[in-house]
């Protein structure tokens, strides 16, 4: 964080300072968990379901932290509190004023340059985050949030982590409705920003595909004056935000008919027996290159388009943006991520995606299982374990269903339809079997409805011992649970 007096930060969020500030130490971090607090931190007591930041101020200022947002006084804290309405909004006021300060000091001569980059789509932000955060910091500091931080709480936690030497801010912006990323960029305004796909994700808060077009819109309205927009050029809602653009805008894509105005595109895509993609990237400045992407999935293709159409546009280039794409590995947690699982006295690969699902990432993600191994001399016994997709609205029976049939039709072997013992999640778990059932009843597909990860341990252990070469696909809304079990299926076996 930029360094700023206890006096600056209560000016910054418009608070009330009560206590003595003692030598008024300077702030250079902001948290919210004390756990986290190192000397010279701001403690943003945040009210949660299960636990009250305001409980744990005595350990933040044990940990070095110099004052404290409260909504209310906390009698006997040991550090100085400055109080405001809302805590939360008071994180954004805090974050927006760092970010300010970084600009600020950007213009003075010599500085350091600094760059906002803003991302969003109802699906493959975090990958998108985290390609193009590896690819901006082979030019300077570089902070990303770690997972799906891009609320109104991770965002300005993480726009708090820019300081004096930070050179670019990748920040990751959600939403499950209409006006919440537009409060974001108001905290963190892009100098670009990209647009990665509108989807049914969050269906049932926004009530329509139009509606979350327009709120995926709002980063694009939010960029800073003369701000570029990069976005997917396949994707008609994505491909009609270039009209509310302040400054230039770029496009991504792989439909040759798109090709003409792409400032990026793939061609000749392929994938291998571990659905890892391979292509050429080209880019409208005639620089080219051939990429293997290290992360499976097909899908990630656009991912990795988004993520190097913003790191060449600030100069990195393609070259070393394939060279970035092809040796990336690891991506946050629950992520496409394949391990080998020995349980049980069985072994199989495991492609956990349980971070959250829905319809559009789930088709995703069944793709690439029934890509898996296809070329190999003996095909892979499949297995989806699937759990439930949240925040689709009425539509949610149907669409569960739907995901049920589409995987049948795939060829996949067996199907685990997971609920977790909550009657909204067994209910759809039981849709997604049900359509399971009636499209794979004459092709020879298994399916299962099971009321918690136990039951589906079991199952996709008795599988594995029976079927060598068995692949393992796990994805589920968070809620679901199955991160959980992907947990103890890292875990050595006993």
């Amino acid at each position: 964080m930029m360094r700023m007096t206890i006096g600056q930060v209560a000016e910054a969020v418009g608070g009330r300072l009560e206590g003595t500030p003692g030598e008024a130490p300077l702030c250079d971090s902001a948290v919210s968990d004390s756990r986290q607090v190192r000397p010279g931190a701001v403690f943003v007591a945040i009210k949660g379901e299960r636990v009250d930041g305001h409980d744990y101020l005595a350990q933040a200022a044990a940990g070095g932290a110099v004052c404290a947002l409260v909504d209310h006084v906390v009698d006997g804290a040991p550090l100085a509190q400055i109080v405001v309405d809302d805590t939360v909004a008071a994180l954004g006021g805090l974050a927006r004023r760092n970010l300010e300060l970084r600009r600020e000091a950007a213009q003075t001569a010599g500085a350091t340059p600094f760059t906002v980059v803003g991302l969003t789509g109802s699906v493959g932000k975090t990958t998108t985050k985290d390609l193009l955060a590896t690819m901006l910091a082979r030019m300077g500091r570089t902070v990303a949030p770690v997972g799906s931080f891009n609320n109104d709480i991770g965002l300005p936690l993480t726009a708090c982590q820019v300081g004096p030497d930070t050179r670019f801010l990748v920040a990751e912006m959600g939403a499950n409705h209409v006006g919440e990323i537009a409060g974001l960029t108001r905290i963190a305004p892009p100098d670009i920003a990209i647009v990665l796909k509108v989807g049914v994700a969050h269906l049932g808060e926004f009530g329509s595909v139009e509606r979350i077009a327009q709120a995926k819109s709002e980063i694009v309205r939010g960029l800073v004056p003369g701000g570029m927009a990069i976005l997917n050029a396949d994707d008609p809602h994505v491909a009609a935000m270039a009209g509310l653009a302040p400054g230039e805008v770029r496009f991504f894509g792989i439909a040759p008919a798109n090709f003409g105005r792409d400032w990026l595109h793939a061609e000749a895509v392929a994938t291998d027996d571990a659905d890892r993609a391979s292509f050429d990237l080209v880019a409208a400045d005639g620089q080219s290159g051939h990429v293997t992407l290290a992360i499976p999935g097909a899908h990630n293709v656009m991912n990795a388009l988004a993520a190097a159409s913003a790191a060449h546009t600030l100069g990195l280039p393609l070259a070393d943006v394939a060279a970035c794409l092809a040796s990336q590995r690891t991506i946050s947690p629950h992520r496409m991520a394949v391990s080998t699982v020995a349980r049980g006295g069985a072994a199989f690969t495991l492609i956990d995606d349980s971070f959250n699902a829905n319809p559009d990432s789930m088709r995703a993600g069944l793709d690439g299982l029934a890509r898996w191994g296809r070329g190999a001399a003996r095909r892979p016994f499949r297995v989806a374990v699937l759990g439930a997709m949240l925040e689709l609205g009425g539509d949610e029976a149907a669409l569960h269903r739907g995901i049920g049939a589409y995987a049948a039709g795939l060829g996949i072997d067996h199907i685990v339809a997971v609920g977790n013992g909550t009657d909204g999640l067994d209910a759809l778990a039981a849709d997604l079997a049900d359509g399971a059932r009636q499209a794979g009843a004459d092709a020879g597909v298994s399916v299962d409805c099971v009321d918690g990860i136990d039951a589906a341990d079991a199952i996709v252990t008795e599988l594995a011992r029976a079927h060598a070469g068995t692949v393992v696909l796990l994805k589920g809304s968070h809620a679901s649970g199955l991160a959980s079990l992907a947990r103890r299926w890292e875990e050595p076996a006993a």
